[in-house]
């Protein structure tokens, strides 16, 4: 993987204010056993940034990593098309899709859900 590819701390929510701030904005969309949240974004200039949020209720250590690596390798392919905002994924369902067609299913839940939050009228930023 090239440096540029990379999931870099630019690229990340990881401060607990920033997950408060996005929590607290309220725009959230669902689908495919995830909730995106979203909130515009605090970088300048602005760029997408993701934070994952996965608790323990959905399994051990091994799986709740295994879906952190594939919502940060989807967002890390799909980042160029998403609209600059402050994301947050939190994960409600214990099944991690697998293979190529779970890593396509997760990037376009991805897109399509940030295209649904920053697309709502009142939501500055996206």
């Amino acid at each position: 993987m090239a440096a540029s590819e990379g999931f870099s701390k630019g690229v990340r929510v990881w401060r607990p204010a920033d997950f408060e701030r996005v929590f607290a904005a309220r725009w959230t969309a669902a689908a495919h056993g995830i909730v995106l949240h979203a909130a515009p974004s605090a970088c300048e200039p602005p760029v997408a940034r993701l934070g994952v949020s996965v608790s323990r209720r959905i399994g051990n250590a091994v799986v709740r990593n295994r879906w952190k690596r594939r919502l940060r390798e989807a967002f890390r392919r799909v980042s160029s098309r998403l609209p600059p905002a402050d994301y947050v994924v939190v994960v409600k369902t214990r099944v991690v899709p697998t293979g190529a067609a779970g890593a396509r299913l997760v990037e376009e839940a991805l897109v399509s859900l940030a295209g649904r939050i920053t697309s709502r009228r009142g939501f500055v930023g996206g």
